[in-house]
């Protein structure tokens, strides 16, 4: 047999994200399956929901009462610890989209009208969390920290609750993930043990930062986890192209094409005080 479902991924999954219950050991091994005696990157399938379980949305809102953006931003905290784990993904269809149907044996269509362009915009939340599923996996198959088992946790806070990780290729490619797992806002948190120094692409937000003396300070939302892809050791930004000076529009003047002579200003005078 060349790989298993990794039940046990689920299940510390789900009670972190359902009960808040954050044993960092527990997930540890979950993130590492060779901790739980597994090999390679083909050996489990891991998941957070599949046709024998509710889905973590339907979960939430059922035990919990835990809806809207707040169950979207720890849908989207398992996604990313899912997706960066040593292990296959495992993405149940509809799942991708936040589909909130409960299981059943009988016929559940998916409601594609979840990701449809509305005017009020009331799906952001879906189609936000389809398009983080979209970088995610390109992510994935594009970066080759994740094709192998190269996997070191570099930083564990029990009291703050935050779990940071690495994945590096022995090419060169490095991925840092930084984990809140708490449902406490965190300014300015300190990281150490970064392992390198330069810059790195925040990806989830999109932004590049410049790590010196393998320290990070971040600001990071409850349940939220950051995405740090290295840059590369040559990588620079390129210098910010400054705009000319804006001209004031009571010293703009017209040129008269025959005469090539500048008219009066057409700008209103200001009145007398």
């Amino acid at each position: 047999m060349d790989g298993c479902w990794h039940d046990s991924f689920y299940w510390t999954l789900r009670d972190l994200l359902l009960n808040d219950n954050v044993d960092i050991g527990r997930l540890k091994a979950g993130i590492d399956c060779r901790q739980q005696g597994f090999l390679g990157v083909t050996n489990v399938i891991n998941y957070i929901g599949n046709h024998d379980h509710d889905r973590m949305l339907v979960e939430m809102g059922k035990e919990k009462r835990i809806f809207g953006e707040e169950a979207f931003r720890r849908v989207r905290l398992g996604v990313v610890l899912q997706m960066t784990s040593i292990g296959i993904p495992m993405i149940w269809m509809g799942e991708e989209m936040g589909e909130y149907k409960e299981k059943t044996i009988g016929v559940a269509k998916l409601d594609w009208s979840l990701i449809a362009d509305r005017e009020d915009n009331s799906n952001h939340a879906n189609k936000s969390l389809l398009a983080l599923y979209h970088g995610l996996v390109r992510l994935r198959k594009g970066n080759r920290a994740f094709f192998s088992t190269n996997l070191e946790f570099i930083h564990e806070d029990n009291d703050a609750k935050v779990l940071v990780y690495q994945r590096w290729s022995d090419s060169g490619e490095r991925v840092v993930v930084v984990a809140n797992l708490s449902g406490s806002y965190l300014a300015n948190y300190y990281v150490p043990n970064i392992p390198a120094n330069g810059w790195w692409h925040e990806w989830t937000f999109n932004y590049d930062i410049k790590i010196d003396n393998n320290e990070l300070h971040l600001d990071i939302a409850e349940h939220e986890a950051k995405i740090l892809v290295h840059r590369g050791d040559e990588w620079e930004p390129e210098p910010a192209v400054e705009s000319p000076p804006a001209t004031e529009p009571d010293q703009e003047q017209k040129l008269d094409p025959s005469t090539k002579k500048n008219l009066p200003s057409t700008q209103p005078e200001t009145p007398s005080q």
